[in-house]
């Protein structure tokens, strides 16, 4: 077995975190979490969501964030900053707002994809079509997320074989990237890897990524798994925010931390801080009044008050 030498984390707080907090976050909050999060070298930051307003009015600043963090001195130029556009509405908005990579999303679950974008995966598929379209015509970066990829709230678990073949159309259509998602955290090391081998049979395994929810506490077990199979791109949110509404008890994102320290004991290079990256989860805890959901920023500031 050969580990990657090195991994890129996909920082996903800033939008999957937030837009699952009832409690409105204020953009110049948002912003500054951003930059702390580049500040701590992360090199890829999910910045915001350019859907409805009215089914997520955590996103509905999206513009006005998106403008400040590419215009802010404190700007990074090697920080992507992705940002979700389910349509071409979307992507439009987005485009108008600077963006220069975008995101979309697909499902494994064909009930899961009624009920959370009211169209078949094979409609969804022909949604995205165009804003592939457009985005390559404007050399605009595309990655694609597969949601349910393990299992699905409604039909339970799900075929590794469906996974891989919505995997291989977003691939085939145009994004450089494609993201598998375990959506209610129902994920294990075996189901795990069944789908990363059934997706890497039909594209490369360096076009694919981990997104683990961690509802059942197997996020880092499931990405120890995933690096097995070499596997080297992963989502994370800082503080463990987020969570899905579709999962009773869903406790969000695999945490950031977490992931840094799984990886730092494995010396696997992240080019990560791991002080700043405890300072950006604080920031943001602190401001939604609780403590970071991560194990290891936990017991790292525990630690640190003890004088250890």
């Amino acid at each position: 077995m050969s580990l990657p030498q090195r991994v890129k984390l996909v920082e996903v707080g800033p939008r999957d975190g937030l837009q699952n907090e009832r409690q409105l976050v204020p953009a110049a909050i948002k912003i500054e979490l951003i930059e702390r999060l580049a500040a701590a070298g992360l090199s890829a930051i999910e910045t915001t969501s350019f859907v409805s307003s009215k089914w997520v009015p955590q996103m509905a600043d999206n513009a006005e964030v998106l403008r400040a963090v590419l215009a802010s001195p404190r700007r990074r130029s090697q920080v992507s900053y992705p940002v979700l556009t389910p349509n071409l509405k979307g992507f439009d908005a987005a485009l108008e707002a600077g963006a220069q990579e975008v995101a979309i999303f697909a499902a494994a679950s064909e009930t899961f994809s009624q009920k959370n974008i009211n169209c078949s995966i094979a409609e969804s598929l022909k949604r995205f079509a165009a804003v592939l379209d457009a985005a390559s015509a404007l050399e605009i970066r595309v990655r694609g997320y597969v949601s349910c990829g393990v299992a699905c709230p409604y039909e339970g678990a799900v075929d590794p074989a469906k996974t891989a073949r919505v995997a291989r159309q977003l691939f085939e259509m145009g994004c450089y990237e494609v993201s598998l998602g375990d959506t209610i955290g129902a994920g294990t090391p075996a189901s795990v890897q069944r789908m990363i081998e059934a997706c890497a049979a039909l594209l490369p395994i360096d076009r694919l990524a981990g997104h683990y929810h961690d509802t059942y506490g197997m996020a880092i077990a499931n990405i120890y798994a995933s690096l097995e199979l070499g596997m080297a791109v992963f989502d994370s949110s800082i503080a463990g925010l987020g969570g899905c509404p579709y999962a009773a008890g869903a406790t969000g994102n695999v945490a950031t931390e977490d992931v840094v320290y799984l990886l730092q004991g494995l010396d696997i290079e992240t080019g990560v801080d791991m002080e700043q990256l405890l300072a950006a989860g604080q920031f943001i805890a602190g401001y939604l009044g609780r403590e970071p959901a991560s194990k290891a920023a936990r017991a790292l500031l525990a630690r640190r008050g003890a004088g250890c």
